[in-house]
């Protein structure tokens, strides 16, 4: 099992513990209701922990795109101002996906 926070998994346990929590409040089982209502949380929170550092990691390529892109530009080197450049729109489209709306 990852460390990693995950999206896939967050939305799943999130998903999961609704499912689980509306079968606690049909059937009135109250454990069933408390564990889906702490699953959902747990995925939730999984879920916003992989947004956030999918943001992060968007930034840090942003940020040395941009640089590779200035000092290939300043130095004349096409290819590391073009790999500069791809990295840099990479990480924006990493932010723009991970971004809290």
């Amino acid at each position: 099992m990852s460390s990693e926070p995950s999206k896939t998994t967050g939305q799943f346990h999130s998903t999961k513990g609704s499912a689980v929590e509306a079968i606690g409040n049909l059937t009135g089982a109250t454990s069933w209701q408390q564990s889906g209502k702490e699953e959902h949380a747990k995925g939730e929170a999984e879920y916003k922990a992989a947004q956030a550092q999918g943001y992060a990691e968007g930034t840090m390529d942003r940020m040395t795109g941009k640089k590779d892109a200035i000092v290939g530009a300043v130095t004349g080197d096409k290819t590391q101002q073009t790999e500069g450049n791809l990295r840099r729109d990479k990480g924006e489209a990493q932010q723009e996906l991970n971004r809290n709306v």
